[in-house]
């Protein structure tokens, strides 16, 4: 199917993603990336008391390089514009534009347009600065793992439609870098929406264009025009489990040094998304909350460890036990590298110093300790894969020695884990962690040499599937085995998608996993699925 849409189309509705996915076949076709005008609405994000970060993108007929103009004021219609600015953009960045408007007052709410030299206007955005002062509650929307194949963005559409929102946080793989037909299968597919390009992204052309697809979703333009998101990337918006040298979706010997596809990931995440070019940031939500963004994937990850080999040797549980007591507590593995760790240990004690009520850390991947029950092999569905079957059967017998089944998150890197948790418990923070990567809820009392130190809520996906995927059990039978098997488990949901919405207040934070209804079906209906709760001063959850 060809789609043809004119500049003049484009320039009186101000956007081409509007609506854009009610067309069969859009993902596919040239027109997202042959678009004129303003092509992909707006957004905000890095909020501070007085300043944000606006987003567009506009392509000119010519292609070439265009000045535009950005415009804030508190009223929709503009009647009194309070601050602004400018910039160049053209090819060099893919046409984005990214202007930090400053001299704005702590906890407002304002609406925002982008200006082209010929008049036209951007569809007009809003956004809301970070408070200052004393603040009696803020409310965060958070997200992770927005696969567009498996369905569509209604934790988004959700989100978009309330009104008691202040932020939006995604904690990373806003998309996937697969080809079309691997993940997911063809058969899983939900209606037409397979992104361009239909390869998998290795170079930067492929990366930009996979953004164009995605944000020409209306439902997360939608999310991006209403609320400022503060973003930070995982592995996907490269390439799969992905850390400083290299990635399991990467092949040298096919796809070249891993370096340049690296670097083409940033860069085009960097002109994409509302975000600055700083790898992390603390953001102080008032008096209430100092919240952190985190880098934890690209700049400084070892390599994830792999248990799969030891079980080829003579002895696989002595192998197991020489990895336990040596390769897995290893102190030069890390999450972060040591400039991070140090930067976040010095701002969370600046935090609590300057008598901040919580400190709320942004993770991509989970944080709380979790072992495979030896149940999970009666749990796979009779047409699991091998390497489904396989890897339960590796993580039951890890779990014997109390050895985690996931080396991705932070169950692989146990010594930068204990840093991090037991610099929080020397300093006195009220910890609250966020993460993401899973597709399924959890929530965890996170403790470190027999303290509490915290409590994590980690989210469920947008529409990538989970745990349910290959298991034909009751999620609920799933469930209580996982709480069971794990004393920093205090409740999961295996089944469901979604997102979380955090609201802080000065003695309480929680969290409601609120569930979409489906992921098959354009449908915005949703529920609360769960709620968890921790009082201040507890770091254990009520």
């Amino acid at each position: 199917m060809t789609l043809a849409i004119d500049r003049r189309s484009l320039l009186l509705t101000g956007t081409l993603g509007l609506g854009a996915f009610a067309i069969p076949g859009f993902a596919q076709t040239p027109a997202v990336n042959a678009a004129r005008g303003f092509t992909h609405s707006v957004a905000s994000g890095e909020p501070a008391s007085d300043s944000m970060l606006l987003w567009t993108r506009y392509v000119p007929t010519d292609g070439g390089a265009v000045e535009l103009r950005a415009e804030i004021a508190e009223t929709p219609d503009f009647a009194h514009v309070v601050a602004g600015g400018a910039q160049i953009t053209g090819p060099w960045r893919d046409h984005t534009a990214k202007i930090t408007v400053a001299g704005l007052l702590p906890g407002r709410t304002y609406h925002y347009r982008f200006v082209a030299p010929d008049g036209t206007m951007s569809p007009v955005g809003r956004t809301r600065t970070l408070p200052e002062g004393d603040t009696a509650r803020f409310r965060a929307a958070i997200f992770s793992c927005s696969n567009m194949p498996f369905g569509y963005f209604n934790a988004y559409a959700h989100a978009a439609a309330r009104d008691d929102l202040d932020l939006a946080v995604h904690l990373g793989d806003y998309f996937y870098e697969y080809d079309n037909g691997h993940y997911p299968a063809p058969d899983e597919v939900v209606g037409a929406r397979l992104p361009e390009p239909a390869t998998e992204l290795i170079h930067l052309t492929d990366y930009r264009l996979r953004y164009a697809s995605y944000r020409a979703d209306p439902d997360l333009q939608k999310l991006h025009r209403l609320l400022p998101v503060i973003v930070q990337w995982d592995d996907h918006e490269s390439a799969n489990d992905s850390w400083e040298g290299g990635a399991q979706n990467h092949q040298p010997d096919t796809e070249g040094e891993w370096n340049p596809r690296r670097a083409a990931a940033i860069q085009a995440y960097r002109e994409w998304m509302p975000v600055s070019d700083e790898p992390w940031k603390a953001y102080d939500i008032g008096t209430l909350a100092t919240l952190f963004r985190t880098e934890t994937r690209l700049l400084a990850r070892t390599e994830q460890r792999d248990i799969a080999p030891l079980f080829k040797q003579a002895d696989p549980g002595a192998a197991l036990k020489a990895f336990r007591d040596g390769a897995w507590v290893d102190p030069a593995v890390t999450m972060m590298g040591s400039q991070q760790e140090n930067w976040l240990a010095h701002a969370m004690r600046g935090s609590v110093r300057t008598g901040q009520r919580w400190q709320v850390v942004g993770f991509g991947t989970i944080l709380g300790n979790m072992v495979m029950p030896e149940a999970a092999i009666g749990w796979l569905d009779p047409k699991a894969s091998e390497r489904s079957r396989n890897y339960t059967l590796r993580g039951i017998a890890a779990a014997k020695l109390g050895l985690p089944f996931n080396y991705d998150d932070w169950g692989g890197y146990p010594a930068a884990r204990a840093r991090f948790l037991r610099s929080s418990q020397a300093m006195g923070a009220n910890l609250v962690v966020l993460s993401g990567d899973s597709h399924n809820g959890w929530a965890y009392d996170l403790g470190q040499d027999g303290k509490p130190a915290g409590v994590e809520f980690a989210g469920h996906s947008v529409t990538s599937p989970g745990y349910e995927s290959s298991t034909h059990v009751d999620p609920k039978v799933i469930a209580a085995a996982l709480v069971a098997a794990n004393p920093e488990l205090k409740w999961c949901d295996t089944s469901r998608r979604g997102y979380m919405a955090v609201t802080l207040t000065p003695d309480r934070v929680s969290c409601d996993w609120v569930m979409v209804d489906t992921v098959t079906a354009s449908n915005a209906a949703a529920k609360v699925g769960h709620t968890a709760t921790v009082a201040r001063g507890r770091n254990v959850m009520a």
